[in-house]
């Protein structure tokens, strides 16, 4: 049975935030251990510190070198810094911001190398994350460079009513409007509505697209993206058989509760989507790296330093997150195996009679 347990790599992220108090209160619940099996990236000396600063007892970690030393029944964990590393509760310091790099290249070379399935971020802080080694707005574009061959991810924001796209993510918003072309909308809509037929079994995705300026543009009173620009791109992604509607005004769309229609919403700016979203769901969504050929999920919060140590730091957008991709690991299996070509199994088998 152990044989088919999805292996679940968990980086520790800030070691000074709540991200180990969200990772120890979500694997403490025994039955994580009955679908999957956690290897935590970190130390396993800031996992008790952590453990103790919150008086958690009835839990530990089975401590390995590499992922073939795990136990298949226990939550497990892979040193990856110094064993002299502090912990400032609340505080960012560049040793913190060194521990979560070295914690994310050694799970994402274990994601490459097919030792790890899938693969759970607890959050980092984009500052003190910042290196020679490291220099990109966030996980996502670091992912994107290490397994995207060129291509970019999608950051789609989940919880159980409402996914979110964004078609430009970490970046400056007087750059934003300069990056929203026909061809990127058209690219963004692509990647969505695959990955929610592949990863979330939504046989015909419908994919509400919201306008960039204040009302949609007011028929080009507030700007002419809208005209120029989105709505070609929604006609011609409509031509390639991709069900997408819009644009719609931001505000009264979320307001007016119009997403339960939709499978999906392509915003077109990280905020225009996010805040939203963390407005509905801020505990309880899961931030989703789709179109990549691997799997990667986060919280929705960040390192949230005034929760640090404490106690009080809720651990359901942490356990969505594992859930959510021990799901789409399971949903692309699916979606693999409906979608080979069954003529090739045929000739071979044919073949095989004939010799």
């Amino acid at each position: 049975m152990e044989d088919f347990k999805i292996k679940v790599g968990i980086t520790q992220g800030d070691i000074n935030g709540i991200g180990y108090e969200v990772i120890i209160k979500t694997l403490a619940d025994p039955r994580i251990n009955d679908f999957c099996i956690p290897v935590i990236y970190g130390s396993s000396k800031v996992a008790a510190y952590h453990r103790k600063a919150l008086n958690i007892e009835n839990f530990s970690l089975n401590a390995v070198n590499s992922v073939s030393e795990i136990n298949p029944r226990r939550s497990n964990i892979i040193n990856c810094t110094d064993d002299e590393i502090k912990v400032e509760l609340s505080k960012s310091t560049e040793e913190a911001g060194a521990a979560a790099f070295l914690a994310l290249e050694r799970a994402t070379a274990d994601l490459k190398d097919g030792l790890i399935d899938v693969l759970v971020t607890a959050p980092i802080n984009k500052k003190n994350i910042q290196s020679d080694k490291f220099s990109f707005p966030g996980h996502t574009e670091y992912l994107e460079e290490k397994f995207g061959d060129g291509k970019k991810g999608l950051m789609l924001m989940v919880n159980d009513i409402l996914k979110v796209a964004v078609v430009t993510g970490h970046l400056p918003l007087k750059d934003v409007a300069s990056h929203i072309t026909e061809e990127r909308i058209i690219s963004k809509l692509k990647e969505l509505n695959l990955s929610l037929i592949r990863d979330f079994g939504v046989i015909k995705p419908r994919i509400a697209v919201l306008g960039l300026n204040p009302h949609s543009g007011d028929n080009g009173v507030l700007g002419t993206e809208e005209q120029e620009i989105i709505i070609p791109a929604i006609r011609k992604a409509n031509d390639k058989g991709i069900l997408c509607f819009g644009p719609y005004p931001a505000d009264g769309f979320f307001g007016a509760g119009s997403f339960g229609y939709f499978d999906a919403v392509l915003a077109m700016y990280h905020d225009q989507g996010l805040a939203p979203f963390k407005a509905i769901s801020m505990e309880s969504g899961v931030n989703y790296t789709a179109g990549l050929p691997v799997i990667r999920t986060s919280p929705a919060h960040g390192t949230a330093y005034d929760k640090a140590g404490i106690g009080e730091a809720s651990e359901e957008s942490f356990r969505n997150a594992l859930y959510l991709a021990c799901d789409i690991f399971n949903n692309r299996k699916t979606y693999s195996e409906i979608t080979k070509n069954p003529l090739k199994k045929q000739e071979v088998e044919i073949s095989g009679i004939v010799e």
